[in-house]
C-alpha cells in the first residue's frame, strides 16, 4: 500500500480506507479496550511502525472522545504519516543522531513529500494536516512550520505523541531502544513541552504505569513481562512470570488484579534480566501493539 502510493494513489487510498474502517469498526465494538503486546512480528519495519502508530492513535483518539469521522481522518493520517519516506534513499528513512546537517535536512523533507503524495491520493484535509504536522511540537520546536499550541490540529496533537512514543521504543538504532516504561517516562519528563498537556495526560493514563512489553520485577522478587494493561487498573497489568519449573510454551498469563498479595516492585531493562529469565520471557526487539476486547482477557492464556 505504501509502496504503490505514487504509481496508484487511488488504489492505495482505497486500501487505506478499508484497513482503517475495519480497525475503527472493531474498536467501536469494544466497551472497554485493553492494549496488549503483540509478540510476533510480520512485515517490514516501515509497515510495523505505521500499524503501531495507527493502533495507538485510534486508541488515544477514542480515549479523547473523538467522533467516528475524526477517528477515520486520524486513522488515515496515522497510517500514512510517513508515506513521504518512499521518496528518500533507504539510508535516510530513519532519523539518526549521526546524520550530518545536510542529511538531517533531507530526512525532514519526507514531510513535504508526504503532503505531495497525500494531495495526489486526494486525502481529506484533516488527514493531510496530520501528515503535514506530525513532527510539529507544542513548544514550537518542531518542523517544518514550527507551529505551536493551538496552531497544531487536534488530530495531529495525537499523532505527534504516538509517533514519538513508537520511535522511542523502536528507533533506527536498536541499541538506543527504550522500554515502554522508559519511553513514557522520557515523554513525561524530558519531552513534555513538545506535546499537548491534556492529550499527554490521557495517553499516559491509557498506557498504564507499566505498558505492554515492560520487563518488571515483582514484590516477591520474581521476574515477569507485561502483556496487557487496562487503563482502569494501571497498577494491575497481566503478565507472564518467569518460572523455570514450567515450560516456556506453557507459561501462564497471570492477572495481578486477582493476586491481592502480589504487585510490581520496579520496571527493569530486559538486559538486566538474568539470562535464563531473558530467554524465557523473550522480550522482542520491536514492540508492537493491537487492541482486543478487555473482557476476553478474563479467561485462560489466550495469546491469539
Amino acid at each position: 500500500m505504501l509502496e504503490q502510493a505514487k504509481a496508484q494513489p487511488d488504489k492505495s487510498y482505497a486500501q487505506s480506507q478499508v484497513l482503517v474502517d475495519e480497525a475503527i469498526r472493531q474498536l467501536q465494538g469494544l466497551e472497554e479496550s485493553s492494549i496488549r503486546l503483540l509478540s510476533e512480528q510480520a512485515g517490514d519495519r516501515a509497515s510495523l511502525h505505521s500499524i503501531n502508530v495507527l493502533v495507538l492513535s485510534l486508541l488515544l483518539g477514542k480515549a479523547c472522545g473523538l467522533a467516528e469521522a475524526d477517528l477515520q481522518a486520524l486513522g488515515i493520517g496515522a497510517l500514512l504519516h510517513d508515506i513521504g519516506k518512499q521518496e528518500l534513499p533507504n539510508r535516510l528513512r530513519w532519523d539518526d543522531e549521526q546524520f550530518s546537517s545536510a542529511e538531517k535536512k533531507l530526512y525532514q523533507e519526507h514531510v513535504r513529500h508526504g503532503i505531495a503524495l497525500g494531495i495526489k491520493m486526494e486525502l481529506p484535509s484533516a488527514a493531510l494536516q496530520c501528515i503535514a504536522q506530525h513532527h510539529e511540537a507544542a513548544n514550537g520546536n518542531g518542523y517544518p512550520m514550527r507551529l505551536s499550541g493551538e496552531r497544531i490540529s487536534p488530530l495531529a496533537r495525537i499523532l505527534t505523541l504516538t509517533n514519538q512514543y513508537d520511535n522511542l521504543c523502536n528507533p533506527g538504532n536498536p541499541a538506543a531502544a527504550q522500554t515502554p516504561h522508559e519511553a513514557l517516562s522520557t515523554i513525561f519528563t524530558r519531552l513534555k513541552g513538545r506535546f499537548d498537556a491534556q492529550t499527554m495526560s490521557v495517553f499516559i493514563r491509557m498506557m498504564g504505569v507499566y505498558p505492554p512489553g515492560s520487563a518488571v520485577q515483582l514484590t516477591d522478587d520474581r521476574y515477569a513481562m507485561v502483556v496487557s494493561v487496562n487503563s482502569s487498573r494501571p497498577l494491575k497489568p497481566r503478565l507472564i512470570i518467569y518460572n523455570p519449573h514450567i515450560p516456556k510454551a506453557e507459561a501462564l498469563v497471570v492477572d495481578l488484579e486477582q493476586q491481592a498479595d502480589l504487585g510490581v516492585k520496579r520496571s527493569i531493562k530486559p538486559i538486566q534480566l538474568p539470562r535464563q529469565a531473558l530467554d524465557y520471557l523473550s522480550p522482542r526487539q520491536h514492540i508492537c501493539y493491537f487492541f482486543e476486547r478487555a473482557s476476553s482477557l478474563a479467561g485462560g492464556n489466550d495469546t491469539s
